[in-house]
């Protein structure tokens, strides 16, 4: 990726510029100390003067009302505010009339941002004051008072802070009164620049120290830079929280989110003291010292998938290249490239008004739909279908074309997702909430409604980054997350009525993946990368989850490393430094899951017998519990020399009821309220108070004979050898009330249950003769 520069010979403005502002993708607005306001046209190079200013006022900063909020469009949005040297900021609308000026701070106001709803406004000043307004100008409070000048202010993602310089340090404050200022020394010099994004919340701060620095909001540093031989002037956040500029003199750089730089220019610019991003954030405009306005346009994008390599050559031009064979194709598009993506055999990519849908078998025939809105800021595609994210909603589209769903949720706030906060399969969309970040909202892909009973999934931790599982059966689907304290959840996306289980998989998890074409996911760890085979092995039996792992060293990725993709049995991962590190891991776990989900069982043991690894025999043991395939999972639990639990499938093989083989296999999984319910509701009553009383669950067991009004003398008579073999009294009031005046006949007591498994196998050998005889006719 680079930047493509573009500065006219001579400039148009006759002393330097001290802030731009695009209003459209193609319109900009910019402000000079030659008291001009200057409106500059990309699509016909033109410029025009629109306002010219009185002689005392230097502009020093402006920004554009927020455009969109949600689908209304506010009449307001031709307005922006222009902070300037004598203690004023002004309203001035899109033609350049001054609406209001507004008495704000001794000395230069140095800067005015509006939040993101538009409903209020922070200026900053020389005076070192904080200053929140109305959105019509009127004062509504004074947040904080500095003993220095503050050069530059921001809100936090919500608009319930605010980011300001002192000096060197850096500070939030919440717009809460008494609630809990956070301030840390930031650089060596004085900070000159802060920009805060909204989609990933990070911190971008530049300084006279000649470095830029990347922050989270907590005020841990994530990146810091080499000295570059001047000042930083201006950084400035990409709008989807990918990408961020930083300009300095006769520089430019672009920086991807981590902090390392995919390019830097060397433009005549002077220095550059104000960088903007177009609405789309395919360019940039910045201001600079010689009076120039410098733009510069992202390319060479590039995707990659398999053998397919994409790369945006132009603005309005892809190559498209087959590393098999050399093929070369060019896309050419109508309107500017925005956004694209590569994956399932499909390239999605969406220009300034259109979405064109290729795919990898023909370049040549895509199809083309419009766009409601040209700023789609996330593309993600699952094998059946894909997603557009723009500022006005969250739309499914299928391959072909058809508009499938746009699902919904109360104070949804599109600007503000990203990869990490939505999630896509072919059945299921799953959207991390901003409001309530411990919240997971699920949504069936075909209706964009709720999914299942419509019940949220909710965790007792922050969540980080969500990813959905993508084959398999939608009552099957998992979605797996990272929580704030860095530790990988599973659990199950469909719920109806009971609670399902979150169940933890892993601890100190950086970023996940799961395989694009079976259920296996990857993860890196503290130290280690990570693959779970069969992640499902924690609901079937936890003991040999450890088993089913593969791991390896992960230190050569260095710090911070993310997973790109992981696709087939090839994981790639960016390190910090930007370069790209290709995993492949073992093939054969990946051909084990399609066997299984074919029940091709003899193949699976086959390959086993073949790969000869224990992971692969745990894998295929918990798959064949999951599959309620005994025989299989007799095999694979011996290979792995788990005896007991080989001895525990002979007993479910013997019992005599189907009822009670689905039983044991649920308790074998550790679902007892199940295995008790498939017993109840078979009519089998003693059984169920028999694994009650073999688990020493004694108060369920009695309460189950009571109310049953069966088999009272049984348990008592379990309980009380019981008590004999430790020698202890009977203390439970329940049993001591039971047991009063009853005589134990073990005899009787061995007779009745003769008499309940006679029962059984006859009403199982019963129903086997009916159903028998049920096929003949």
């Amino acid at each position: 990726m680079r930047l493509k520069i573009s500065l006219l010979k001579e400039p148009k403005h006759q002393e330097l510029v001290s802030c731009v502002g695009w209003t459209t993708a193609e319109e900009l607005y910019s402000c000079s100390d030659d008291h001009q306001i200057v409106k500059w046209n990309l699509l016909t190079s033109e410029t025009s003067q629109i306002v010219k200013l009185p002689d005392d006022i230097y502009p020093i900063d402006l920004h554009w009302f927020p455009k969109s909020l949600g689908i209304k469009k506010q009449t307001q949005a031709e307005n922006f505010v222009l902070t300037s040297s004598d203690g004023k900021f002004h309203l001035i609308s899109k033609l350049g009339r001054v609406e209001k000026t507004v008495e704000a701070h001794c000395g230069a106001v140095l800067a005015g941002r509006w939040n993101y709803e538009g409903t209020a406004l922070v200026t900053v000043g020389e005076d070192g004051q904080i200053k929140i307004w109305s959105k019509t100008g009127m004062l509504r409070s004074t947040l904080a008072q500095q003993g220095t000048p503050v050069y530059s202010v921001a809100w936090g993602p919500d608009s319930e802070k605010v980011l300001y310089t002192a000096g060197k340090q850096l500070i939030i404050k919440p717009l809460q009164p008494n609630a809990k200022v956070l301030q840390w020394k930031a650089h060596d010099g004085i900070i000159l620049k802060v920009d805060w994004n909204s989609v990933n919340d990070l911190i971008l701060s530049a300084g006279e120290d000649c470095k830029y620095k990347v922050w989270d909001s907590d005020g841990r540093p994530l990146y810091i830079s080499q000295p570059h031989e001047h000042p930083i002037t201006s950084v400035a956040w990409a709008p989807d929280g990918e990408l961020f500029a930083v300009g300095s003199f006769h520089t430019l750089r672009l920086c991807d989110k981590t902090g390392w730089s995919y390019a830097l220019e060397k433009p005549s610019t002077g220095s550059i003291f104000n960088i903007a991003w177009s609405v789309d954030g395919t360019q940039i405009a910045g201001a600079c010292g010689n009076g120039h306005v410098v733009f510069a346009h992202v390319v060479e994008q590039r995707w990659e998938w398999k053998n397919f390599q994409v790369t945006l050559t132009k603005r309005r031009t892809m190559q498209v290249r087959n590393v098999l064979n050399d093929a070369v194709d060019l896309l050419e598009f109508r309107d500017r490239v925005i956004k694209a993506s590569l994956n399932y055999a499909h390239l999605v990519v969406s220009t300034s008004l259109q979405c064109y849908v290729f795919s990898t078998k023909n370049w040549n025939t895509p199809l083309i739909f419009d766009l409601k809105e040209g700023t789609v800021s996330l593309i993600l595609q699952a094998e059946r279908h894909f997603l557009l994210l723009d500022g006005g909603g969250i739309y499914l589209y299928s391959y072909e074309g058809r508009f499938i769903s746009s699902p919904k949720f109360p104070g949804m706030r599109t600007d503000i997702l990203n990869a990490q906060t939505v999630s896509l399969s072919n059945d299921t969309i799953a959207i991390k909430d901003k409001a309530d970040e411990k919240i997971i909202f699920l949504f069936e892909a075909s209706t964009g409604k709720p999914l299942g009973d419509g019940k949220l999934l909710s965790h007792k931790n922050e969540v980080l980054e969500i990813a959905l599982d993508q084959k398999g059966l939608t009552n099957d689907r998992k979605i797996a997350f990272i929580d704030k304290n860095r530790d990988l959840y599973i659990t199950s996306v469909k719920r109806f009525g009971k609670e399902e289980q979150i169940i933890k998989l892993g601890t100190m998890v950086h970023t996940l993946a799961w395989s694009d074409t079976c259920n296996i996911l990857c993860g890196l760890q503290d130290t280690r990368f990570t693959v779970w085979y069969y992640p499902n092995t924690v609901y079937v039996d936890r003991d040999i989850l450890p088993k089913t792992l593969f791991e390896r060293d992960a230190s050569e990725f260095s710090k911070n490393p993310h997973i790109v993709s992981f696709v087939g049995n090839q994981v790639t991962i960016r390190r910090a430094d930007g370069s790209l590190v290709h995993i492949s891991i073992s093939p054969y776990p990946a051909i084990l899951h399609e066997y299984v989900s074919s029940s091709k069982w003899e193949d699976a043991v086959r390959l086993c017998r073949f790969v000869k690894e224990q992971t692969m025999w745990a894998c295929l043991a918990a798959m064949a519990v999951a599959n309620r395939d005994m025989t299989t999972a007799e095999i694979a639990y011996a290979a792995i020399g788990e005896i007991d639990k080989v001895q525990y499938i002979n007993f479910i093989k013997d019992l005599p009821s189907k009822e009670s083989k689905m039983a044991h296999i649920l308790m074998f999984s550790g679902n007892m309220q199940e295995a008790e319910i498939v017993l109840l509701q078979a009519g089998l009553v003693y059984q169920a108070i028999q694994i009650n009383i073999n688990l020493y669950n004694w108060e369920r067991a009695l309460e189950l004979a009571v109310k049953y009004k069966t088999h009272v003398d049984t348990v008592l008579a379990y309980r009380q050898k019981f008590l004999e073999t430790f020698g202890k009294q009977e203390t439970n009031k329940r049993y001591v009330q039971y047991a009063e005046g009853l005589q134990i006949d073990w005899e009787k007591i061995k007779a009745k249950i003769e008499m309940e498994v006679a029962k059984e196998r006859e009403r199982s050998s019963s129903n086997q003769s009916s159903q028998n005889t049920g096929l003949k006719h």
